[in-house]
């Protein structure tokens, strides 16, 4: 997609009211192989991603469990931390909106939006969904429920807010949209398009701190905090200084130097694509460059939930699996787009099939017969990867570029099998040579291609390469 020198990308900040879950588990690790691959690329890369920890949501579970809503969030927070480390994560920030930086950094940004004339207060009655954090409009429920949270009761609140004048960005917004793949995929982007031809409502951006105490104050009125949305998007530019450090902000948020990616679950559509995007106009500071929506996780068909007690650990299948596993499932076996399903019969399946009796039988094989048949110095490795993966991932489709990446694995087991190097050297020492020395070069192109994907698989492949000998213990154990 692009050839600039510099690329940006951050996840949405996952909400510190629980404990991390399978979905967050997949999108960080989405985003972590995109980076991955744009770091094998030469580019320099910022990979943002953090937790937000403001709102009625928090306030409510301190209140809860008898903790103040900083020890919850401090608490909750580490564990994400935590997560990344465990699922083999490469990023270069972890911001939390609780920082002194971004509390600073959202302030500021009001202030601009306020003086640029997009800020005002006035009363408001609505209907408010605490799952989402947000008001609701008629359009936007479904037999009078949150769709997102149909369990959870809307609150009609009647206050004094500050609103955000989103109803002047519709042009705007839509300009934005006709760029090539603003929002991926495309039937993202027209479902956003619609809702911006359906007309636009400006938005409540604070709430009155006495109902509502755990927030940014409003810069200039001690009686109001700023509305959790509005202050959690802010971390997007905050993380790279934004307003203080401009030299980094400038590196990585400006157009001409830098892609500027966000990946983000289908239920934040709305606020990462339309929301964000206009409050970046209102301050005239640049769009980004590209949305990428995922789609849920179900398991065995139906949405994750405590109440029927099939939340999906991430924790507990890496210990169980390991972290490639994981890794592999939510980029290939799972739709990049569209819910997808988590069902452990079939995790096993596609651990047995495509890992250890997929790469990782044909790492042993084709090692095993190297180490035997041929010298070290016969072989010559290339980092040159193929076009059309390098394409896909340009594209960030990773699921199709992972698909590649698993044609390649089948094409050389196939080749094996036609060629079967293993009689062929007996009968004829310089061709079987010739194949071993093939099938060596090609097995070390498809640990390059699964590096972003798989990176401690990847190394223990070119490492088993390097030392012209198969791996001391499987790749994956079979289950």
């Amino acid at each position: 997609m692009s050839q600039k020198s510099n690329f940006y990308i951050t996840t949405t900040l996952p909400y510190v009211n629980a404990s991390p879950h399978i979905g967050f588990a997949m999108e960080i690790i989405r985003a972590d192989a995109i980076a991955r691959s744009q770091r094998l690329q030469g580019k320099n890369v910022f990979f943002n991603t953090g937790t937000d920890e403001h709102g009625v949501k928090i306030a409510q579970k301190a209140k809860e469990l008898g903790v103040t809503s900083q020890e919850l969030v401090d608490q909750n927070s580490q564990k994400y931390r935590e997560l990344l480390k465990t699922l083999n994560i490469n990023n270069d920030a972890f911001i939390r909106t609780t920082d002194e930086h971004h509390k600073k950094a959202a302030q500021a940004f009001w202030v601009k939006c306020l003086n640029a004339g997009f800020i005002e207060k006035k009363e408001y009655t609505g209907l408010y969904c605490a799952g989402c954090e947000l008001f609701k409009a008629g359009r936007d429920l479904e037999d009078g429920k949150c769709p997102i949270h149909p369990n959870m009761t809307l609150e009609e609140i009647s206050e004094e807010n500050y609103f955000f004048k989103y109803s002047k960005f519709a042009d705007g917004l839509l300009e934005l949209y006709s760029q090539k793949d603003f929002v991926i995929p495309e039937f993202r982007l027209n479902e956003i398009k619609n809702q911006i031809k359906d007309g636009l409502e400006d938005f409540s951006i604070s709430r009155v701190k006495e109902k509502m105490p755990w927030g940014i104050p409003v810069p200039g009125d001690s009686d109001q905090v700023m509305y959790v949305w509005f202050d959690a998007l802010v971390n997007y530019i905050s993380t790279l200084g934004w307003p203080d450090n401009m030299d980094k902000f400038d590196t990585f948020w400006n157009h001409d130097v830098s892609t500027i990616v966000q990946i983000c679950g289908k239920d934040n559509l709305r606020q990462q694509s339309a929301m964000w995007q206009a409050m970046l106009l209102s301050v005239g500071v640049p769009a980004s460059s590209h949305i990428i929506v995922n789609g849920f996780i179900t398991v065995n068909g139906q949405k994750m939930s405590k109440s029927l007690g099939n939340v999906i650990d991430p924790v507990q299948i890496v210990g169980q699996f390991g972290v490639d596993a994981l890794r592999y499932f939510v980029i290939r076996e799972l739709s990049p787009y569209e819910d997808g399903d988590f069902d452990l019969d079939r995790f096993k399946e596609a651990y047995n099939a495509n890992l250890a009796n997929g790469i990782g039988n044909l790492t042993n094989r084709i090692l095993k017969m190297a180490q035997d048949n041929i010298s070290k110095d016969d072989v010559e490795l290339s980092d040159t990867l193929p076009q059309d993966y390098l394409e896909k991932m340009n594209e960030f489709n990773i699921h199709r570029a992972s698909e590649i990446a698993w044609h390649h694995v089948s094409t050389l087991d196939k080749h094996i099998q036609e060629t079967e190097p293993f009689k062929l050297i007996k009968t004829n020492e310089v061709a079987g040579k010739k194949v071993i020395k093939e099938l060596v070069e090609r097995l070390y192109v498809i640990a390059k291609m699964i590096e972003p994907f798989m990176p401690e698989t990847s190394a223990k492949m070119v490492e088993a390469i390097s030392n012209h000998q198969k791996p001391e213990t499987a790749l994956f154990e079979r289950i």
